[in-house]
């Protein structure tokens, strides 16, 4: 089985928290086909506050100006991705920090004038993945793209995940994050959501922010043949072992 972890910047920017997930991806790795998408955006925020720069965000979406495209090449492209593969490498894993821009991995044009250079992925290419899944290796890839011109944008990590999972022909996408779930109207965890409930929730105002944007790019994955997207609690110890065994944790969607 095929599957792909995107895992939230939260989530690694704790020591303990990235060694203990390096373990479980490491253990999967020896029974299925993987890749790993992360973000960093806790780190990014940090990193722009100690430089003087003010986030901006519209929808749950970073705005990028060209000075904060350069930090994303220094933080998602550098020390985050290689953080997480120091971690994986020291689990016993063969992890390729890899971005979008790597052999066209990931194409993009721009989402919106509003956000500066954050794009939309319009085009992903999963050869490299397969060649180096083929070959034992994991890849792990940061949220950036480009396109043939050689221009650069910041990706939502999520929109991210799903280009390559489309690309990898994944099965199950598992989005690993700071929360539990997907809550609804009644402020409870849902354990399983049809892609029109998601989209119900977005229009009520119900998920925003974040989620929003998580849940906007899970739908356009089932429209796109994923068959399994899951939001799940990345702090819970065994989330991915139990995830991958058919146990529920969390919010499962399916078209």
């Amino acid at each position: 089985m095929k599957l792909l972890v995107k895992l939230g910047g939260t989530l690694l920017d704790d020591a303990g928290s990235r060694a203990r997930l390096a373990q479980e991806i490491a253990a999967l790795a020896k029974t299925h086909t993987l890749v790993v998408v992360h973000g960093g955006g806790k780190q990014m925020t940090r990193f722009l506050s100690q430089q003087g720069i003010e986030s901006r965000f519209v929808n749950g979406l970073r705005v990028t100006t060209p000075e904060i495209i350069d930090a994303v090449l220094k933080i998602f492209g550098g020390s985050v991705n290689a953080g997480l593969v120091s971690a994986l490498r020291a689990a016993g894993a063969l992890p390729v920090g890899l971005t979008g821009l790597d052999a066209g991995l990931v194409d993009a044009e721009p989402f919106d004038p509003e956000l500066g250079q954050v794009g939309r992925p319009v085009k992903s290419n999963g050869r490299l993945l397969d060649l180096l899944t083929g070959e034992g290796y994991l890849p792990v890839v940061a949220c950036i793209a480009g396109d043939a011109q050689g221009r650069i944008y910041n990706i939502n990590g999520d929109r991210m995940a799903i280009a390559c999972a489309s690309a990898f022909r994944a099965d199950k996408v598992i989005f690993l994050t700071d929360v539990d779930g997907v809550r609804d109207q009644d402020g409870q965890i849902r354990a399983n959501l049809a892609a029109a409930e998601a989209m119900g929730l977005i229009t009520a105002g119900v998920a925003t922010a974040g989620m929003q944007a998580k849940l906007e790019a899970a739908i356009g994955g089932l429209h796109e043949g994923v068959r399994e997207i899951w939001i799940s609690p990345g702090a819970t110890a065994g989330v991915l072992e139990k995830i991958a065994s058919g146990q529920p944790l969390g919010t499962l969607l399916t078209a």
